[in-house]
């Protein structure tokens, strides 16, 4: 089967719903034909990029990383989908750059109380202690996307509601 593979990068706060909406979408694509990967920051770091800490240079890093991993497997046909906070622009802003596939970025949006609310891990609360050092949106930066080709608001609508808005933008652009 031959198709066109596209890299679709999520990014976003720490609890925003980058990893779920990948896993809700996954199916959707597979039952129209599509091979998908989910490339998600928790276990490229777990199994890519052991070791690497939490500065902006070892997040560039693992960014990078993924970034690479993505190209591979969207230029040989396969869907991309990246869910790792990527918080940096001008790293995004790279990868995407050296891209060899379509590259469309979600903007995963919702606002810190609503991260902070969800979070079951209990990363913010770590991070507010003082625990978690370098933590995004706490004592890190994240840089929000300006010209992201989606942004999903996962504070005021359901994960549905912006899976239909990734899948439109998708559609009008020929990839799903």
């Amino acid at each position: 089967m031959s198709q066109s593979g596209f890299t679709l990068w999520f990014t976003g706060l720490s609890g925003s719903g980058k990893s779920t909406l990948a896993t809700y979408l996954q199916p959707i694509l597979e039952q129209r034909g599509k091979r998908v990967e989910i490339l998600d920051g928790d276990e490229v770091r777990e199994n890519l990029s052991k070791g690497l800490g939490f500065s902006k240079e070892d997040r560039d890093t693992n960014i990078r990383r993924i970034g690479f991993v993505a190209n591979l497997l969207a230029r040989n046909g396969v869907v991309a989908m990246t869910a790792a906070i990527s918080p940096y622009r001008e790293i995004r802003d790279e990868i995407r750059g050296r891209s060899q596939a379509p590259f469309v970025e979600v903007y995963v949006e919702a606002p810190l109380d609503v991260v902070e609310e969800r979070d079951t891990k209990g990363l913010y609360k770590k991070a507010r202690a003082g625990i978690i050092k370098n933590f995004t949106g706490v004592s890190d930066p994240y840089e929000e996307p300006l010209k992201a080709e989606v942004v999903v608001h996962t504070g005021k609508e359901d994960i549905a509601a912006s899976a239909k808005r990734i899948l439109a933008y998708l559609e009008s652009k020929g990839l799903a």
